[in-house]
């Protein structure tokens, strides 16, 4: 075991005022990529080491099984491996299972592995029809009442003040549903996760046994990311410490982002009030990123509600962080995708890099995009966009639509088999006004939606089917080491040495439905994550549309105001958007006449065959004269850059290209193989 000494002298001074502070009560206000975990990892084991503590009686609570691992290799690393690190459910179970016999004089009551079951059960009792997605979203409305200590008889009352909803009922009858659930549950003699933190509070606060028995076993607390902590675990840990004043507590305001879910930083922003005579310690170093992506990241909070410490970086300088507006969504992700090939290709690890955006629905471009250079992905935290349940059935309904004698409709009826057809499974024109899994899933199919949108003007709905499975099979590929792809909330905890943060335009960043000013604000702290997730390299994107050819009224998100450079806060000219005012490469703004002919900046290098280029222009040229239609009809340009770029010379490769579904390669196969020859 090191010596206290050497444990002390591993520390930078605010880490080791935090080893050194042994006797609680003590508040860490730690900021993004700090050193948290190692400055209470160290105050542990000093303690250890000194004397003052006795491992046993030390309980490190955590968030996550995956945190609460690292904690205990650290602890056992420092010497003191017998010091318990758990969950708050890992630990008060741990309890229960020991209690509860000895009290009830019955077993536990099982733990239910999903609520579904019995909320479909619920369902039933009262003759309401759930699916799903509504059933999941009421799951996750009933974890919500459960850890802030709301009771189905006061749900419609407090749901209503604070603004909740859960589509398609209202909250009187989410209230009664929670009110079956909780009585099947107990008729089946069950508990769900949040019953494992109610029963401990209940053994530990009516058996003043079974309280003093815990309380003499563990003797000293700290409870990380504290930010995150709910009603209930407040009062869990209440109970554990029984007016004790020996816990440190240690978390960031400014990465508070799941009120939704129950959790609230007023236990952390309001510690030294609760508890008298508390030391306060700031960590401010930052050691993960360079000082642009720090600057970057305290001036997106400078002088708003969500402001926490303000960092200072520790690392040398890096590059500059990029912010790149781009014409559409499908630009925006071409783009990303060309600038992670040339990192790729300049040796950076594809698991070094991420593509964080704010709901999973938005993977989809960058999915396509990136199968399209043959770069591997894997998608965080959900399924891959093909994956989902959704758009599987959605895609398996299209393909009866076209064999049922639609196949040949193009234009406005393409859009509108697709609509009725997706309306038939739920989607409807307006997005649901709640968060969660039906308004994910409307999301999912939206995407859909605007695919056929866009397909409609070059095909019919056989080849939208086709390209459908196509991408589905590009993207299905296996992964091994690959960019991550990952909401902001998934992010959370991570970190990269390039992050791309896509999507930022009002609307998604701020989202729709985030109306109070409070819902504002956590929007803000999303963004800060995703910021401070990069360690070496930082790109921030938006798509002035949605659809290529689309009108670019969209503007950056509100967030960005006092980051955006000059050159990029001027308002876009109204009127369409065009895709050569940036480069295929990079995703830059091009300048000179020179550059927007080329389609790239003058020091950018194109990633495909710029002979063979031009000589699929000219050949799509005389195509398209030929049949009397524009050129974007045959192949768009993105199109015929990854047929010179990868150079297929079979009709199989051919068929991998982004844009080449089984009627092209009919159409124009032999020709695009006798050309790359």
């Amino acid at each position: 075991m090191p010596a206290p000494d050497e444990l002390l002298a591993a520390l930078d001074p605010e880490q080791r005022q935090v080893a050194e502070a042994l006797r609680g009560p003590v508040r860490v206000l730690a900021g993004a990529g700090t050193g948290k975990t190692r400055a209470i990892t160290h105050r542990i084991a000093y303690g250890v080491a000194t004397g003052v503590y006795a491992p046993t009686e030390v309980l490190a609570v955590t968030f996550t099984t995956r945190a609460a691992g690292e904690m205990r290799g650290r602890l056992r690393a420092l010497g003191a491996g017998g010091v318990q690190a758990r969950t708050f459910h890992a630990a008060a179970l741990r309890q229960l299972r020991y209690f509860w016999p000895q009290v009830h004089g019955t077993e536990l009551p099982r733990l239910t592995e999903s609520k579904i079951p019995l909320l479909v059960g619920a369902s039933r009792q009262l003759r309401l029809r759930a699916d799903q997605a509504l059933l999941r979203d009421l799951a996750a409305e009933v974890e919500w009442a459960k850890v802030s200590n709301v009771r189905p008889d006061d749900y419609a009352r407090i749901a209503t003040a604070r603004g909740r909803s859960v589509s398609g009922h209202d909250a009187e009858t989410v209230g009664r549903l929670f009110g079956a659930y909780e009585d099947l549950k107990r008729g089946e003699g069950r508990m769900d996760m949040e019953d494992i933190l109610l029963f401990t509070a209940g053994l530990l606060a009516d058996d003043e046994r079974v309280a003093a028995q815990v309380r003499r076993q563990y003797k000293w607390f700290v409870v990380d990311e504290f930010q995150d902590v709910s009603p209930l675990q407040s009062a869990l840990l209440d109970l554990w410490l029984g007016g004790r004043p020996e816990l440190c507590v240690v978390g960031d305001p400014a990465q508070t982002i799941y009120s939704f879910a129950g959790a609230s930083a007023t236990y952390l922003q309001e510690f030294p009030r609760r508890h008298p005579g508390a030391t306060s310690i700031e960590l401010v170093r930052n050691y993960r990123s360079t000082p642009q992506v720090v600057t970057a990241a305290n001036t997106l909070l400078e002088g708003t509600p969500s402001r926490g410490v303000a960092l200072r970086a520790q690392q040398p300088a890096g590059a500059p962080v990029s912010f790149r507006p781009h014409p559409d969504e499908v630009a925006e992700a071409e783009a990303t995708a060309a600038r992670i090939l040339q990192l790729r290709d300049a040796g950076r690890p594809l698991g070094e890099v991420a593509i964080l955006f704010r709901i999973n629905a938005q993977s989809e471009a960058f999915e396509e995009a990136l199968a399209a250079r043959g770069l591997p992905y894997v998608v965080r935290g959900a399924a891959r966009f093909f994956e989902r349940a959704e758009v599987r059935e959605a895609v398996t309904r299209l393909r009866g639509a076209a064999r049922g004698g639609s196949g040949a409709l193009r234009g406005d009826e393409l859009v509108e088999v697709v609509c009725a057809t997706l309306a038939g499974m739920g989607w409807t024109s307006q997005p649901p006004t709640a968060r969660g899994q039906t308004r994910d899933r409307w999301e999912s199919w939206q995407a859909l939606v605007d695919q056929a949108g866009e397909w409609a003007t070059a095909g019919d709905l056989d080849g939208f089917v086709d390209d459908l499975d196509r991408r589905a099979a590009e993207q299905h590929a296996p992964v091994a080491d690959g960019v991550t792809l990952a909401t902001f909330h998934a992010a959370k905890g991570l970190e990269w040495d390039v992050v791309f943060c896509c999507g930022l335009h009002d609307g998604t960043l701020p989202i729709t439905y985030a109306e109070t000013p409070a819902q504002i604000e956590e929007e803000r702290r999303l963004l800060y994550v995703g910021l401070t997730r990069a360690r070496v390299e930082l790109h921030l994107s938006w798509a002035l549309a949605r659809n290529p050819g689309g009108r670019g009224t969209r503007k950056p998100s509100r967030f960005l105001t006092p980051l955006l450079p000059d050159d990029v806060r001027a308002p876009a000219a109204p009127g369409r958007s065009h895709r050569a005012m940036a480069c295929r490469e990079c995703g830059r703004p091009l300048g000179t006449s020179a550059e927007k002919k080329r389609g790239r900046c003058a020091d950018c290098p194109a990633s495909y065959d710029e002979a063979l280029f031009e000589r699929l222009r000219e050949w799509r040229k005389e195509r398209a004269e030929a049949d009397s239609v524009p050129a974007f009809v045959i192949f768009t340009d993105a199109t015929l850059q990854l047929i010179a770029e990868h150079k297929p010379r079979s009709p199989e490769a051919l068929l991998r290209v982004s844009g080449v579904g089984r009627k092209k390669l009919e159409q124009f196969g032999e020709e695009l193989l006798s050309l790359v020859e």
